[in-house]
């Protein structure tokens, strides 16, 4: 089957700079000493997280414990959920995962480790790696000495093993050019080894320390001693704005095939994928900016500049004159993550040949 032989909208995936990516990403753990442990948020699909595995990766990281039980069906063995995960009915289902897999997740407060105790015990711990904020204003600890307060609980308790501490610098997706990049990449490892000297003080060393971010792992900035991990995601697909980080479409594999379906006017056409296929995220500052919401593959400067629900609008009379009722065109999304979640499946694809119809598992796994 060709591309040109799909309904649309679809999904694909160019598997020849995919492949690259992950071989890419993955050299570069290697050159460093650390392991690779890629975010799954990306692509959701344990086809590809075990494309990752048998390259080279260390396990995988996920966002949500649906997501882990997907993967861990699928034969993934290795699972960290980079996320602080809360409630009973969560907690349960990690410790039934554990009995087959390793799994470890995020952890940030008391009040966290209390719910914990709950479920876990000295017989079936919960493994645990303490997450630190590092500048993105999101989850995290912040204050040394509430790191050291919930250190000293985890010591009191028989239920939790205390495994390493990670950050996540996404703060990085605003920095206003490379050499800024680079530092708040820098920065955030520096910060993150503060706490990870912190622990080993308090008699807890973390056998893991792990970053992870794409903005900063796509340029070979150096990784400092004592880190032991990073967790990329968006690396092995990138969209419109991770394309202005490295400056060309070279590492973009993922594209939205959709349709001309009016012309209306001298300047306005429409396609017939809009917020429901693409999503209406843009990125608003720094170096990963984007302008519109897409950008219209081999038309150089054509973005889609507005969207209803099922319908991509662009003006753009030149792009207009060139195109035709029925045309397919491809779009490289503004942040390829939640557009992944809007599709059962994807299409691996490579130049005009459509090789493979991949399902998309781990859609939907919101809880």
């Amino acid at each position: 089957m060709k591309i040109h032989d799909l309904d649309t909208p679809s999904l694909l995936i160019e598997q020849d700079v995919m492949l690259q990516n992950i071989i890419q990403m993955q050299r570069y753990a290697h050159e460093n000493n650390v392991s690779l442990r890629p975010h799954t948020k990306t692509h959701k699909s344990s086809y590809i997280a075990l494309l990752q595995s048998d390259q080279g990766a260390a396990g995988i990281t996920v966002a949500k414990v649906g997501e882990a039980e997907v993967m861990a069906k699928a034969g993934l063995k290795d699972i960290f959920i980079a996320n602080e995960i809360v409630g009973t009915k969560k907690l349960e289902r990690i410790k039934a995962l554990q009995k087959s897999i390793d799994i470890s997740f995020g952890l940030d407060s008391i009040a966290q480790a209390k719910m914990i105790e709950e479920v876990f015990d000295r017989d079936e711990k919960a493994n645990v790696l303490i997450e630190i904020e590092v500048g993105e204003n999101r989850s995290g600890i912040i204050e040394e000495q509430d790191f050291i307060d919930l250190l000293n609980y985890i010591k009191s308790t028989e239920s939790i093993l205390f495994k390493g501490i990670f950050s996540h610098d996404g703060h990085s997706y605003g920095a206003n050019n490379i050499d800024e990049l680079r530092e708040i990449h820098l920065e955030s490892q520096r910060r993150t080894l503060r706490f990870a000297t912190i622990a080993r003080d308090a008699g807890l060393p973390p056998a893991t320390v792990s970053i992870g971010s794409t903005p900063s792992l796509v340029h070979n900035f150096p990784i400092l001693d004592g880190v032991t991990e990073i967790r990329p995601g968006t690396y092995i697909y990138m969209d419109a704005s991770q394309a202005n980080v490295v400056g060309s479409l070279r590492m973009n594999a993922a594209s939205v095939l959709a349709t001309v379906m009016s012309r209306p006017t001298a300047e306005r056409v429409v396609l017939d994928v809009g917020a429901k296929g693409l999503t209406m995220q843009k990125r608003s500052k720094g170096i990963t900016a984007t302008n519109g919401m897409g950008i219209i593959v081999g038309f150089e400067g054509v973005e889609i500049d507005s969207m209803y629900d099922e319908h991509s609008l662009i003006y753009n009379r030149n792009f207009r004159d060139q195109v035709q009722v029925g045309d397919q065109v491809r779009i490289i999304p503004n942040h390829i993550c939640p557009v992944v979640n809007l599709y059962d499946y994807f299409y691996l694809v490579s130049g005009e040949d459509v090789l493979h119809e991949i399902p998309i598992d781990c859609r939907g796994k919101l809880q």
